[in-house]
């Protein structure tokens, strides 16, 4: 039978010398493997396991339901999310009303990139919106999960190397599984017809387009909020506001 991973969570109410040895009794007794253990946010652990049998999961559960000094509080398999949390030991602040909206902060630059290598490892059509303020590592943290991800990146416009908008890309450049990265302010407000046709074929192409600024994207264009897969929220700190409008007007400064 075909091996099958499993996300698990559980809250400790007493960590109590041996707890966690037993619990690896269990998962060893089972012949389910550990593949990866960490703390997840204080008295919290996750582990990554794995087994051919998911009738050996459902026991499992059952039989940890029993122990007293922890409390099952996740069993399924693993979201991406899941496998970030357990490698850093955290999880990723997620916007509790629009769930595909995910927070980060500058000091958190290296858990973005490993989200967003998972994300581009993936075929087929996806498209990423990337809000921030002006130099807070939006484009940086595109490439670094492009190199993450074993994918070549393409700049359509972008400000990092002075103005970048592009009205046509060779046959390497074009080739679907390539990282798109768009500015969402040039490539409408600044743009011409030529660099905005070549935009509307990537659009519609099977691949990865990251768009910085989406809200002017949307704003500014024929696409709309229901277009993107997810959208990442960049600060320098968790209460820095992001508004538009104290660089959006004088963007050419910042070219």
């Amino acid at each position: 039978m075909e091996s099958n991973q499993w996300y698990m969570e559980y809250k400790i109410h007493k960590n109590r010398p041996g707890l966690l040895g037993d619990i690896a009794s269990v998962l060893g007794m089972l012949e389910v493997n550990i593949l990866t253990i960490n703390g997840v946010e204080g008295r919290t652990r996750g582990m990554l396991l794995e087994t051919d049998d998911e009738e050996k999961i459902i026991l499992m559960g059952k039989m940890l339901n029993k122990v007293a000094n922890i409390t099952v509080t996740a069993l399924r398999p693993p979201k991406l999310v899941d496998i970030l949390a357990v490698r850093h030991g955290r999880y990723i602040d997620r916007d509790s009303d629009d769930r595909k909206t995910f927070r980060f902060t500058r000091d958190e630059l290296g858990l973005l990139v490993d989200f967003l290598g998972e994300m581009f490892k993936r075929e087929g059509n996806q498209v990423v919106g990337l809000r921030g303020m002006p130099r807070v590592g939006k484009t940086e943290s595109i490439i670094a999960g492009s190199v993450c991800a074993m994918k070549r990146w393409t700049f359509v416009s972008s400000t990092l190397l002075r103005q970048t908008i592009r009205s046509q890309l060779s046959e390497d450049e074009m080739n679907p599984n390539n990282v798109f990265i768009i500015d969402g302010i040039v490539s409408t407000i600044r743009s011409n017809e030529r660099h905005y046709q070549l935009l509307q074929d990537i659009m519609s192409m099977e691949s990865t387009k990251v768009i910085e600024h989406p809200d002017i994207f949307v704003r500014e264009s024929e696409y709309s909020y229901d277009d993107f897969d997810i959208i990442i929220e960049l600060r320098n700190n968790p209460d820095e506001e992001i508004v538009y409008d104290t660089f959006t007007g004088s963007y050419s400064d910042d070219l």
